[in-house]
């Protein structure tokens, strides 16, 4: 008999409603994707990184009776466009997928908003499945419905709420992540501590060490509380119409630091993690925040591994032109998330343009890439 997963969440949204499995070598359980797909044609959506590590296991573990075919795409944020998504597709018309089809996405967080889209729209809805191998994947983008491509004007876009039909969450992935990538998705992890749990914040100070190390316990323990919160707002705000825009801390900046200097220049998790200490800053300027609170969110931003200036070719009229896309605004109006408190995140449209625009003028710059 095989071993349960080491931890069990679900995201509670009725009929579609679905598990979150978390633990080492769970690539290797077909048995809990099996029981979650819609037929017997399998389509593993996959890049040209993760296809080396992953992709044969993952077959060989589905069994037999299955027709499983797979799309290799190229890596990066810069593939993220809808000709990508045209691949996928050409690949399931050619192998004659029908409407009852599941789609797995094996890879990180854009394999999985990509797969997710291609299966939101191929034949009116197809099943597709989640299986992360990135932390910032892990614990984010892999959770919630939330799928798409960029473009060339904006972050996410063009997309649709699909939910997947399960999440499975293979901890041992983390060994083969470069240090970079293990730094972005631990933006997202603080993240959570900062918008909602102050007590998860206190866990993750007393622990970074050892998560950056590769602790496997911790970061399982990490990757639970984190989906935990976020399965927990998905349940109550699936299309984020209030609650759910909270999970967008950093992305107003992150997104318009990621689109100026082109997808993939720097890492999501990277442009978050700075994106999240603007915040934090602009909430002091609020009065919300006191600057032992700043200099909190900047310590722990910086043992993660994160950068903390923006690219010395960011002006300030380069950042507002593009929050002025962001999908939170409404009627023109610009929606910030800012922190009441540590722990407790608030939208607002109530920051004066010239103390937004002040802190954006003097704000640290740097000439060079994270990496």
């Amino acid at each position: 008999m095989s071993q349960a997963p080491a931890h069990r969440l679900d995201v509670a949204l009725g009929e579609r409603s679905y598990p979150i499995h978390i633990g080492p070598g769970l690539t290797a359980r077909g048995d809990l994707i099996r029981e979650h797909l819609a037929g017997r044609q399998v389509m593993i959506v996959t890049n040209t990184v993760v296809a080396p590590l992953y992709l044969e296991a993952l077959k060989a573990s589905l069994g037999e009776g299955l027709d499983v075919r797979e799309v290799i795409l190229e890596d990066g944020e810069q593939t993220k466009h809808m000709a990508s998504i045209g691949l996928i597709w050409d690949a399931l018309l050619e192998a004659g997928f029908n409407r009852r089809c599941t789609l797995i996405a094996l890879g990180g967080g854009v394999i999985g908003d990509m797969t997710g889209f291609a299966a939101a729209c191929y034949q009116r809805g197809a099943a597709f499945i989640q299986v992360p191998t990135t932390l910032l994947s892990q614990v984010d983008s892999s959770v919630g419905g939330k799928t798409g491509v960029n473009h060339p004007r904006g972050k996410n876009m063009l997309g649709a709420f699909w939910q997947p039909r399960l999440v499975l969450i293979d901890t041992s992935s983390l060994k083969t992540l470069p240090v970079r990538e293990l730094s972005a998705g631990m933006a997202e992890v603080i993240k959570y501590g900062l918008l909602w749990d102050e007590s998860f914040l206190c866990w993750l100070e007393d622990n970074m060490d050892a998560l950056m190390g590769l602790n496997e316990t911790l970061l399982g323990e990490a990757i639970r509380r984190s989906c935990a919160i976020k399965a927990e707002v998905v349940a109550e705000d699936e299309t984020e119409q209030g609650v759910r825009a909270l999970l967008n801390l950093g992305h107003t900046f992150g997104h318009a630091i990621e689109t100026d200097q082109g997808y993939g220049v720097w890492l999501h998790g990277e442009a978050v993690g700075t994106g999240m200490l603007m915040a934090a800053e602009l909430s002091a300027h609020m009065g919300w925040l006191s600057s032992t609170d700043v200099e909190r969110v900047t310590r722990i931003i910086d043992r993660a591994g994160l950068p903390v200036a923006v690219p010395e070719n960011m002006g300030v009229e380069d950042f507002l032109r593009h929050m002025q896309l962001d999908k939170k605004n409404v009627d023109g109006r610009l929606r910030l998330i800012l922190l009441e408190h540590v722990g407790r995140a608030v939208i607002t449209e109530k920051v004066p343009a010239s103390m937004l625009n002040e802190m954006l003028e003097h704000w640290p710059r740097s000439a060079a890439t994270p990496a």
